[in-house]
C-alpha cells in the first residue's frame, strides 16, 4: 500500500490527564500516561482527478512504555489504508470512468478513520474508534470498535472485569437496552425495527463496549436495530459500584 506507515505522522500535541482528580493514586509501576495524535491522509486519482480521499485522525499512547498499545493502533491505521487501496479505490476509480465517460462531474469519494477517547481514570483508559465511508456501492456506512486498556498491565480489559462474579450482567443489559430503546420508540426519539428484541440479542456482542463517566456503553452494528437514521445505537448500564472505577473489580485470565 503506497509505503504504508512510512509516512505516518505522530503531532506534538498531547494529552497527559495528569489532574489528581482524574488520576487519584497511580500504581508505584504504571509511568504517567500521555497520548499524541496520530494523522495520515491519502488521495488517490483516475487520469489526473481525485476520485478518493482517505484520512486517519487516532490518538497513540505516547512513550516506550505503552509501545505495546500504541502499535495496536498504529496497525489499525495501516490497515484501514490497505482497505481503501484494496477495496474502495477500484469501485471508486470505476465510479470515475463511468462519469467521464458520460462527460459527468467526477465524484470524489470520502473513507475516513477516527476516534474518540470516553474514560481515563486511575489504571483505566478506553476510546472507540470508527470508519465512515461513501465509497461503496449504497448508503453511507459507519462502523465502529471500543477500547478498554488496563495501563498497568497494558491488556485489553473485557467488560465481565466490572461486574463482581456471578453478576448476570450480560442479561442486565439485554434488558436495559430494550427498555430503554422502546422508551425512545415511545417518544418519538428513535424508530427500530418490530423484532428489536430478537435483533437486540442476535446482533449483540459483549466486545462492542467502551467506557465512559456515566458507565459501560455497549453499542449495536449500525442497521441491526434500525435504519439509517438511528446511526449506532448505544445503551450504557451505570457501574456495578455507583462510582466510575479506576481500575477493573477483577482479571479475566488471558
Amino acid at each position: 500500500m503506497e509505503q504504508m506507515g512510512k509516512d505516518v505522522r505522530i503531532t506534538a500535541e498531547k494529552s497527559t490527564g495528569d489532574s489528581p482528580g482524574l488520576w487519584g493514586r497511580r500504581n508505584k509501576n504504571t509511568p504517567p500516561f500521555s497520548t499524541a495524535a496520530l494523522e495520515e491522509a491519502r488521495e488517490w486519482t483516475e487520469e489526473g482527478v481525485p476520485v478518493l480521499r482517505a484520512s486517519v485522525s487516532l490518538l497513540v499512547p505516547d512513550g516506550a512504555a505503552w509501545k505495546r498499545i500504541a502499535w495496536f493502533y498504529r496497525l489499525q491505521c495501516r490497515s484501514f489504508l490497505q482497505f481503501c487501496q484494496g477495496d474502495l479505490l477500484p469501485w471508486a476509480r470505476a465510479e470515475g470512468r463511468r462519469a467521464m465517460e458520460r462527460s459527468a462531474p467526477v465524484p470524489c469519494f470520502r473513507a475516513e478513520l477516527t476516534c474518540q477517547e470516553t474514560y481515563r481514570r486511575g489504571r483505566l483508559w478506553s476510546l472507540y474508534t470508527q470508519v465512515w465511508d461513501n465509497a461503496a456501492p449504497g448508503a453511507a456506512s459507519l462502523l465502529r470498535w471500543g477500547d478498554a486498556w488496563d495501563l498497568s498491565s497494558r491488556c485489553p480489559v473485557s467488560a465481565g472485569d466490572f461486574f463482581p462474579p456471578g453478576t448476570p450482567w450480560k442479561r442486565q443489559v439485554l434488558a436495559g437496552a430494550e427498555e430503554a430503546f422502546r422508551i425512545q420508540e415511545e417518544r418519538g426519539i428513535s424508530r427500530f425495527h418490530p423484532d428489536l428484541r430478537r435483533r437486540l440479542r442476535r446482533f449483540w456482542n459483549p466486545r462492542n463496549y467502551y467506557l465512559t463517566e456515566q458507565g459501560l456503553a455497549f453499542f449495536w452494528p449500525m442497521y441491526a436495530l434500525g435504519p439509517a437514521a438511528e446511526g449506532i445505537p448505544v445503551f450504557t448500564l451505570p457501574y456495578a459500584g455507583g462510582e466510575p472505577p479506576s481500575a477493573p473489580l477483577r482479571t479475566s485470565e488471558r
